[in-house]
């Protein structure tokens, strides 16, 4: 499966930001989805991850409450609804897919795709 990302762009602190993260080659509804994020000088780092029917998520702690990941397999298409964002947000954002159970370890995600650029501005 090939992933891209987009949706990524500079917003002042406090706005929002949509990211999708489209798929080709294969149905998305095989995969549990994740996003990751890698913030300048920083290691990448989980963000959120949805199975693959979308009735289970899962988040980190620094974005629970201001992120939210969905999914529409019809569209190929995962998301991730981000608000009330903080400088400490900025980073490339990678979506990722893995076929196995939900995980938010970045060695367990078998396919990614390239990251959006995305800048809080304080």
């Amino acid at each position: 499966v090939q992933l891209q990302a987009s949706g990524g762009g500079l917003v002042q602190a406090g706005g929002s930001l949509r990211l999708s993260c489209a798929a080709s080659g294969r149905t998305l509804s095989l995969y549990l989805m994740g996003w990751f994020r890698q913030a300048p000088g920083k290691e990448r780092e989980f963000v959120a991850a949805i199975t693959r029917g979308g009735g289970t998520t899962n988040y980190a702690e620094s974005v629970k409450g201001r992120f939210t990941i969905s999914r529409d397999n019809a569209k190929d298409t995962v998301y991730l609804q981000m608000i009330s964002l903080k400088a400490e947000d900025t980073a490339v954002y990678y979506c990722a897919a893995t076929t196995r159970g939900l995980t938010t370890r970045e060695t367990n995600y078998d396919y990614w795709g390239r990251g959006t650029l995305v800048t809080v501005s304080s």
